[in-house]
């Protein structure tokens, strides 16, 4: 077992300045059923300015080529962020929940961490706040101590303080050369409700026939709805962590505690880093990694230079264990959901929207 300080010290060179950029994993993945499998990519709503008609976010290049998003930089967060629940992980930082009734919501697995609306209107707000405030003055210390996975994954405070941390780890995973399908579906109901009476009529009125359809009560006949792709060219995923990005993270002037929260950070973002994401993203979308194609883990420096470097989950979380203990994690906390905090929240929401629409109405009459 290498020696307590040696350990603390292992990747003390990627945290100087003249330090590696980034850290970099290129898995190359597959479907279950096999490189022809068909998959299903991320559906998401149209733009609003309608450039965008909704489904499958697939780009076009001029050369006939396309890459397909399977799943965004912030689905994976979401993915990844709760293992720190774990057995294995959880002692590696805070574990708080929030309690709004019989719900008990972990601060894990929060979409928008430190800053979504349900801390944001909890007994932790005046912490958070002064976490936030604190970051803003160049001392992230407080918020490793509340939410320390806000500084692994990014956070905005884009509700209060508009204090904003980058993702230090961020994994995306996309496939090339694909071809979409399309699907269709019959359903038939076990009787004729109509003809038997069991419900009223819908009398030619076209919205009662859809809504009745759409109960189950009449036949429905979905007709080429998004089918899935085939990726011809492969499917990948891409990871960094962003070393140079870590080493803005300070904890005021005090050299030390900034050496100290900037190992805990970097244990947290390599454990979640090394850690094999979860195979199955949605129906119909279950990878593995490509058993025939290398995966590529290596240390990009700011001369382009690319260096191989060994690393295992293991390695990872027994450098997160050593860094936890000489930073020394916060507490575990339970604190209540406030709905009068919330309906202040939603009331500021509102005006603020309200002021926002008349300042728009005024500016088209000038």
């Amino acid at each position: 077992m290498m020696p307590q300080t040696e350990l603390l010290e292992k990747y003390d060179g990627w945290l100087k300045k003249t330090g590696p950029s980034a850290l970099i994993i290129r898995e190359y993945l597959m479907p279950v059923e096999g490189h022809d499998g068909v998959l299903f990519p991320a559906t998401f709503a149209a733009s609003q300015d309608n450039t965008f008609k909704g489904g499958y976010n697939i780009d076009e290049f001029s050369d006939g080529r396309n890459v397909c998003l399977i799943d965004s930089v912030g689905s994976q967060a979401n993915r990844i962020e709760p293992m720190f629940m774990e057995q294995g992980y959880a002692r590696l930082l805070p574990q708080v929940v929030v309690i709004a009734g019989d719900k008990h919501v972990n601060l894990l697995e929060a979409g928008h961490r430190a800053g979504d609306a349900i801390v944001r209107c909890s007994g932790l707000v005046e912490d958070l706040r002064n976490a936030f405030n604190e970051v803003q003055k160049g001392n992230a210390e407080p918020m490793a101590k509340i939410a320390p996975t806000s500084l692994v994954f990014g956070v905005w405070d884009s509700r209060d303080t508009q204090a904003k941390l980058p993702r230090l780890v961020s994994s995306t995973i996309r496939a090339y050369d694909v071809h979409p399908l399309t699907r269709s579906a019959t359903y038939i109901p076990p009787i004729d409700h109509i003809a038997e009476g069991t419900i009223p009529d819908y009398e030619g009125d076209k919205k009662k026939k859809e809504m009745y359809s759409k109960r189950g009560w009449l036949h429905a006949i979905p007709s080429r709805t998004h089918g899935g792709v085939i990726a011809e060219g492969g499917i990948r995923r891409d990871a960094s962590l962003h070393l140079a990005a870590l080493r803005l993270l300070k904890a005021g002037g005090d050299e030390n505690k900034t050496l100290l929260l900037r190992r805990y950070i970097l244990g947290l973002a390599l454990t979640a880093f090394t850690a094999m994401p979860a195979s199955y993203l949605r129906q119909g979308c279950n990878l593995v990694l490509d058993a025939g194609k290398q995966c590529e883990l290596k240390l990009v420096f700011n001369d382009g230079r690319r260096e191989d470097v060994a690393l295992t989950h293991e390695d990872a979380i027994a450098y997160a264990k050593a860094t936890a203990e000489a930073f020394g994690i916060g507490p575990d906390r339970d604190v209540m959901f406030d709905k009068e905090l919330a309906k202040k929240d939603v009331d500021d929401s509102a005006t603020v929207g309200k002021q926002k629409n008349k300042r728009s109405r005024a500016e088209k009459t000038m």
